[in-house]
This record gives structure tokens, C-alpha cells and sequence, in this order.
């Protein structure tokens, strides 16, 4: 599986920002999709993940609330729809995908997108 993330930028804080992962290879429903971010000197930490089927998601305790998953497996992609951003969500995203189901654990998905950079200015 390839995985293509895009839609970073620089947004104001109390913006919103949509991430796309555009996947190619293989039979992308058999995948479940992670999302995580690293921010400057900090470990890399679980965003979002969501089922193949897009029936199972979940979100990191520090977004719920403000963003939201959702996956188009006809367009082979998945989107994270981040709103009322602030400056501690400043990092780069990366799409991660696993065949199976979803994981929380960026250690258990085998297949990873390059990072597209967030930052959100206060």
C-alpha cells in the first residue's frame, strides 16, 4: 500500500483544516487507516483511526470533539477533518495504514504516508 497525505498549511487558531490520504496498491477496504502527528521534540502520537468499513473510529482524548474521520473507499481515500485548531496541534500528520482492523498503536500499522505539516498560529 502507498499512501499519499495531504492538505497541510498554516491556519489561524479556531480554523479548521482537512487532511486527505490518498491510497493506492491494494484492496484499500481490507485496510483500516491510522492517523498521527509529531510535533518538534515530542514522540509521535495517535490521532484517529478508522475501519476499513469505516464502522469503528477513534480519536485521541486531546480532539475529540473537534475533529472527525471519514473514508471514501470508492476514491481510495480518508479524510481528517480538523476543526477549532489550536497551537498545540501544531505538528506533522502522517496516514498510516494496517490490513486488519484498527489499532491505536502507530507500532502495529506497517504501511505509512509521508507527513504533511500542520501549524495553527494563536
Amino acid at each position: 500500500v502507498q499512501l499519499q497525505a495531504s492538505g497541510g498549511g498554516l491556519v489561524q487558531a479556531g480554523g479548521s483544516l482537512r487532511l486527505s490520504c490518498a491510497a493506492s496498491g491494494r484492496t484499500f477496504s481490507s485496510c483500516a487507516v491510522g492517523w498521527f502527528r509529531q510535533a518538534p521534540g515530542k514522540d509521535r502520537e495517535f490521532v484517529s483511526t478508522i475501519s476499513g468499513n469505516g464502522g469503528y473510529i477513534e480519536f485521541a482524548d486531546s480532539v475529540k470533539g473537534r475533529f472527525f474521520v471519514s473514508r471514501d473507499n470508492a476514491k481510495n481515500t480518508v479524510y481528517l477533518q480538523m476543526n477549532s485548531l489550536k497551537s498545540e496541534d501544531t505538528a506533522a500528520y502522517y496516514c498510516a495504514a494496517r490490513v486488519g482492523g484498527s489499532r491505536l498503536s502507530a507500532a502495529l500499522y506497517a504501511y505509512w504516508g509521508q507527513g504533511t505539516l500542520v501549524t495553527v498560529s494563536s
